[in-house]
Order: C-alpha cells, then structure tokens, then sequence
C-alpha cells in the first residue's frame, strides 16, 4: 500500500511539474507571479512590455544556460557595466546568505518581509547578494525566475517524500484520487468545451463583420467676381453614405443640391451657341466646377464595386460618372482641393459632359495585377439608360431632343479604356481611348495623361487630347466633321510657406479647331488652398480666359474666387 502511495504521490508530482512548465510557457505564471508577488512593478509596466518580457522567458527557456543551475539566481544578463563593483561576482564566491537578518536591505516593515523569511530561512530556496544586499525592487530576471521555481518543484517534492509516512497526507492522497476519480468525466468534457470555444472565438474574430454605413459630407461655398457679372455666391453640397457588406466591397449613395449659382466664366461662355460651358453640348470648358447645381434635392451617384480577386475590382451601378473611374491626377482632379475650372479636372475629349454632367447607368473594371508597373481599366455608361421613350429631355441643355434615344444603349452614351504605366514611384503615365455618341454625333478621341514628381512638394501634370466628330448635331442642326485638339499643362506645389497648403498654376486650350468660332478659347488659372483644420479650407483663386466659347468677340474675362470648403 505505502509503494503504490508513493508512486500516486510521484505521478502527481510529475504532473504539477508539467503543468507549472506548461503554464509558464504560455505567460500564465508570469502574470500570477507578477500580479501577487510584484504588485508595484505589474502596475507599473505596460501590456506589450510585460508580454515581451514574457517572450523572452519563454525564448530563455529552450536554450541552456549554465546559471540555471546555479542556487544564487544571480542577474547574468544584466550588463556589468550596471552593477556597482561590490555587487559583481567573483569566480569563487559562494553567496551562500541563509537568514533575513543577514540582508542590510531588507527591514522588519518591509510589506514582503515575512514571505521573504519564510522562502529563506524556512525553505531555503531563495538567497541574497554576496555584498549582503537582497535587491527587492530590482526586476526579477528571467533566469532567476526559472531557477527559483525549479527550486520550489523540487522542495515541495522532497517536503511529500518526507512525509510519505504521515496519516494525515495519507488522507489527503486518498481524497485527491476520489476527486479525480469522481470529476474525471467532467474536467475533459470542460477542457473539450475550452478548446471548441476557442477555435470558435479565432474563427469569429478572423470572420466576424458587421454591415456599417459612413455618412460623409461636404459644402462648397465659393465668392466669386469678374468681367461683366456681378458678384455671386456658389452652392453645392453632397451627402456621401458608403456602405460595406464584408469589407472588401463598397456601396456609394451620393445626394446633391445647390443654389444653382453662376459666375463669370459660365455666364461668357454660355452664350450661342452654348458649345464650351458647364452645360456644353461639346465640351466642359466653363467656369468652376461646383457651378449649376440644382437646387432641388437629388441622386447623383449610386453604384456598388466589390473585388472578385484580390487585383480586379468591377463596379455596376444606375448613377456613374465617368471621372470617378479614368483620366485621374494627383496634381488636377478635385474641384474641392484644388483646381476649380473644369478643363483642368478632366481631359474633356475623354470624359464627355452630357455623360459626365448628368451620370447614368452601367459599369466599370479597374485590374490592377500584383508586381505589375501597368493597370487597365474600362468603363461604359449610358446617361439615359433609365428612358424608355425617344421623346427625352436633353438634361443638359434642358431642351427637348428628338433625335436621342434612351436604353441601355441609347445616347448619349461614352465607352472608354485607359492603359496607366507606372515605371518609378515619381512617374504615371495613362495612355486613353473614348467613343462616344451624343447628339447623334460620333466621337472617337484619343488622348495622354501624365504626371511626374519633381520632389516631395512639387510635381507637373499635362493632358493632351485629339478627337474625331462627325456627324448631324441635333444640338445646332448642322453637320459636324472636325478634329479637335485639346490641351493643358500646369504646376503642383505642397508646403508653401504654411505646411499643409497645397498650391496650383496651369493653362490650357479645353478645343482647339477650325470649325468652332473663330478664335481659341485659353484658360488660366492660380490657387492657393490653406487647410485651417481637418474640416475647414479656404481657398483663393484668379482665372483668366481668353476668347470664352472660341469667339474674339468675348475678349478676356477675369475671375476671383473664394473657395470655401467644409467637410466631416
């Protein structure tokens, strides 16, 4: 009976051994250690100082080291240049300091004195310096610790051992076998829950989204002047909801109204025939973006993209406009940030106005394939795919076009493609083709897009466009048969004298050709955008456009603008 005793009560020695090992390994005795025993330092450091600190251990662990045989738990990694000369070992000192007493650092007061004089004096397992000094608050090494619960293991298997004879520790070895024996079904039925659990709470936390909408908006609301108008005020505001199902997708609703405001530019280009303005049956070469916007609540955009792989992204929709997708510049895109004429945010021969203006239905793919310097992306919308009847109001011209036809295919209608080559961080070149059909007129066009960053505040971009129109416009009822050209070149600084301003100088020629009046339409144009916070910019602009809508006529019009901009 006392032979079977002895080789229970060994079994359950080797088992709390591999189950302090395993606890440990895996950072558990550390926090309890430190959470009980190193109360000031648990508080005191952070929670990824005491995770690595747990790595380390464990990393110390699986290599050996001859100080973990040592009984003095001396710090062997801590630098020598560190410790004062009295602390520093000598090849044949013994640190052998068996009493509390003995230490000249540790008082009666001390909060762990009595734990410490227990370890000491009454287990033996834990010793002081050579120069008599304990170095309580000094943090425990990793050896050290190591060393002091291989210690601890051993003595509580000696303090069993001894009193393998007792009948008291008789009793209890027999209650320890009846609780395991009794609760054996119940502890594995629990570790089995722990570890569904847990694989259970990884694939949930690996998987686990949930369907949210971002509501963004933004004001723009620009003071403008110049030649032969009177000074107005422009509005246009957008609410953005983007919403994703699984985070690899995007659904954006956009809302739109404004004041329907004016300013110099559209109103000197507006005039018959309106070919060059906001609203131009041939080009989108007016005055500021944001002006014309209706003031009644509306749809502007609405359309899903979501990625079949990880480098193809599709996006279908019933309200696209096509600057969302092709003909992008870092230096010339955004009418909110910084130039607001519109001949600089889009190659007009490219991205046609009666699509662009108004939007309309059907779909776009950018493939972007991994380690590639190129990236292709396609699109084809169709403004009035919504109609069914050929009596359709030209939105744009808000006049009556018998000629259109809606559908899918109607007109207008724009398919494009775009070839961007990347070969260095500072270069982007996009090589572009459209086909269009608007006002019964076939428009093919061909056009380039590049920018190039000269340094980290200052870079240059250029468009350059040449088209084919041929055909009987509806729009002023004669035939067409021209070859436009179109350009533009400018500037792009960051960092002007305020950190965080971004700045802007180009010209242009929106359509260049003989058959379209009997001058050059020229623009010009200058900002300075000034970020007051994260929600505010103020923004200055001059332009200046020679010969509006092609025509000498016109002369030269000038135009101030201040540009304000909230968003959140």
């Amino acid at each position: 009976m006392k032979l079977r005793l002895e080789i229970y009560l060994k079994q359950i020695i080797f088992t709390f051994k591999f189950l302090a090992r395993t606890l440990l390994g895996s950072g558990i005795v550390t926090q309890i250690l430190t959470q009980t025993c190193l109360p000031s330092q648990a508080t005191s450091l952070p929670v990824e100082t005491r995770y690595i600190e747990e790595t380390r251990l464990i990393a110390s662990l699986q290599t050996s080291d001859p100080s973990l045989d040592s009984p003095q738990y001396l710090d062997t990694t801590t630098e020598t240049s560190q410790l004062p000369a009295s602390e520093l070992p000598t090849p044949n000192s013994q640190f052998s300091i068996p009493s509390v007493a003995d230490l000249s650092d540790v008082k009666p007061t001390d909060w762990a004195y009595q734990a410490l004089k227990t370890l000491m004096e009454r287990y033996g397992i834990l010793a002081g310096y050579p120069n008599r000094r304990f170095r309580g608050n000094r943090p425990v090494n990793r050896y050290e610790y190591a060393a002091a619960l291989a210690a601890t293991l051993d003595k509580v298997e000696n303090l069993i051992a001894d009193a393998i004879g007792d009948e008291f520790i008789q009793r209890d070895m027999i209650v320890l076998r009846r609780l395991q024996k009794d609760y054996r079904v119940a502890l594995d039925e629990l570790k089995n829950r722990i570890h569904i659990s847990e694989n259970r709470i990884q694939e949930m936390e690996s998987n686990v989204f949930s369907t949210t909408t971002k509501l963004q908006a933004q004001g723009v609301y620009a003071l403008t002047d110049g030649s032969d108008a009177k000074m107005t005020v422009v509005n246009r505001t957008r609410l953005n909801f983007l919403t994703s199902f699984n985070r690899k997708d995007l659904l954006l609703l956009q809302l739109e109204a404004g004041n329907n405001g004016g300013d110099a530019v559209s109103n000197a280009n507006s005039k018959n025939p309106n070919s060059l303005s906001n609203s131009g049956f041939i080009n989108n070469a007016g005055g500021l973006d944001y002006t014309g916007v209706e003031e009644n609540l509306k749809l502007r955009r609405l359309y899903y993209t979501f990625n079949p792989t990880s480098d193809l992204a599709v996006t279908v929709g019933t309200k696209m406009s096509p600057r969302d997708f092709i003909d992008r510049n870092r230096y010339a895109n955004n009418e909110a940030l910084d130039f607001s004429s519109t001949v600089f945010l889009n190659n007009p021969l490219i991205v046609q106005n009666q699509v662009d203006r108004q939007g309309g239905a059907g779909a776009a793919i950018a493939w972007s394939p991994q380690g590639s310097k190129f990236s292709v992306r396609t699109l084809y919308i169709a403004a009035n795919a919504n109609q069914t009847s050929n009596q359709i109001t030209n939105q744009t011209n808000n006049q009556e076009n018998t000629n259109s036809n809606g559908g899918l295919f109607g007109q207008p209608r724009q398919g494009s493609l775009e070839v961007e080559f990347v070969p260095t961080d500072k270069l982007k070149l996009k090589l572009q083709y459209t086909n269009a059909v608007a006002n019964n007129t076939n428009i093919n066009a061909f056009g380039v897009n590049a920018e190039y960053a000269l340094n980290r505040s200052m870079g240059i971009f250029g468009r350059l466009g040449i088209g084919n129109y041929q055909g009987f416009n509806t729009a002023i009822n004669r035939n067409i048969d021209t070859k436009p050209l179109t350009w533009s070149l400018g500037v792009g600084w960051r960092d002007i004298v305020i950190p965080g301003t971004l700045a802007g100088v180009a010209i242009g020629q929106p359509f260049i050709s003989k058959d379209f009046g009997n001058a050059t339409q020229t623009n010009l144009e200058a900002f300075y955008n000034l970020q007051l916070n994260e929600n505010l910019s103020l923004t200055p602009t001059l332009s200046l456009i020679v010969n509006p809508n092609n025509n000498s006529a016109s002369g030269t019009v000038w135009q101030s603008t201040l540009r304000s901009v909230f968003s959140f």
